[in-house]
């Protein structure tokens, strides 16, 4: 607890129970999780914990640059502590497994558009979308 104490002054932001609770569950539960499962963690440790609570201190910890949150075409946003490295993922399309994977390519924002508009990129974000190991071992439904 007191490294998301120290790290939530470190972003500036004030120390609460329910941002604790919800930096914790993010961080302890396991990589990219979505909001529900981050909701029912962070009730283990603060049970009163509102479902809006939940979802105002992700954005404050995303707006922080504590959490990151990727959001996979279909899907429910992901929450992760994994910040500020330009990472990419890969998602099963059957079980929504999902992995971190390094950048692509050379140095960020790993991958070269063919027209950059004017922008001064400083970050790409890929998903790769496949079916893990364990979902290729299934049998395919009729």
């Amino acid at each position: 607890m007191d490294g998301a104490r120290e790290s939530i002054r470190r972003a500036r932001l004030r120390v609460t129970l329910p941002r604790l609770a919800v930096l914790e569950a993010v961080a302890n539960e396991g990589r990219h999780q979505d909001a529900e499962f981050i909701c029912e963690a962070a009730r283990v440790r603060l049970t009163r914990l509102s479902r809006q609570a939940v979802y105002d201190n992700l954005n404050a910890l995303v707006a922080a640059g504590l959490l990151r949150r990727i959001e996979p075409a279909g899907r429910p946003s992901l929450y992760e502590t994994r910040v500020g490295d330009n990472h990419h993922h890969l998602i099963c399309r059957r079980c929504a497994s999902t992995l971190d994977i390094d950048c692509a390519v050379g140095h960020a924002p790993c991958l070269e558009p063919s027209e950059t508009h004017g922008f001064a990129i400083d970050e790409a974000e890929v998903v790769y979308w496949g079916l893990c190991p364990e979902c290729q071992a299934e049998p395919k439904n009729p």
